[in-house]
């Protein structure tokens, strides 16, 4: 009950925020990607397995990163990237609205899941491991892996392996603080090495 209260405060919070925000222009947003294409593609399909897909991504999900490495490049908390901080410094709240609208409003590419790590990864992806106190996935990323954009919890299916591997470990190592209450850091503190292998392969073809 503590954990469903907890989800619906955040998902309060979220919603509030966000409505204060400005409203997205995809077609302005399109206009002002051209700099986003050569790390991001020119629809938001990477193709460089380091840099993560943003084709049908929560808009609000990208407008709060986006947010959050300008806040980290001019020294407040944030989300750390000297790239993306270099980014995002010159963008107004507007900007970051119509990026996230047009990038959210794009296709994704459907990715694969290697055959050796569909059996472990369904398992870890929708059980999570009791023993270890590792939750599920599932919880907050949904069947499909398309998140809850709402909720704050981003798409990641389809996602690059080599990407989803550097976030978990980023969780785990604390580098990255930049996730709701702490929900990333305290389930990727429990995985292993192998675990996050498996999961970053799993999701990109999410079985």
């Amino acid at each position: 009950m503590k954990k469903i209260a907890i989800a619906f405060s955040l998902l309060l919070g979220l919603t509030a925020h966000t409505n204060a925000a400005p409203q997205g222009d995809a077609q302005a947003g399109k206009a002002k990607s051209a700099t986003c294409a050569a790390c991001h593609g020119a629809d938001g399909n990477s193709m460089i397995p380091a840099n993560p897909n943003l084709a049908g991504q929560s808009a609000a999900y990208l407008l709060k990163q986006l947010k959050e490495f300008k806040s980290a490049a001019t020294g407040g908390e944030g989300r750390k990237s000297a790239v993306m901080g270099a980014m995002a410094m010159p963008l107004s709240e507007q900007d970051m609205a119509d990026l996230a609208a047009y990038f959210s409003s794009q296709e994704p590419k459907p990715g694969a899941t290697p055959e050796d790590v569909i059996k472990a990864g369904q398992k870890l992806y929708n059980g999570g491991d009791t023993e270890r106190g590792v939750t599920a996935c599932i919880a907050c990323h949904g069947p499909r892996g398309n998140g809850m954009g709402l909720a704050g919890f981003p798409k990641i299916s389809f996602q690059h392996a080599d990407y989803v591997a550097a976030q978990l470990k980023a969780f785990r190592d604390g580098s990255r603080d930049n996730d709701l209450n702490g929900m990333m850091r305290d389930v990727a503190a429990k995985l292993s090495d192998k675990d996050i292998e498996t999961l970053s392969k799993y999701v990109g073809g999410l079985h």
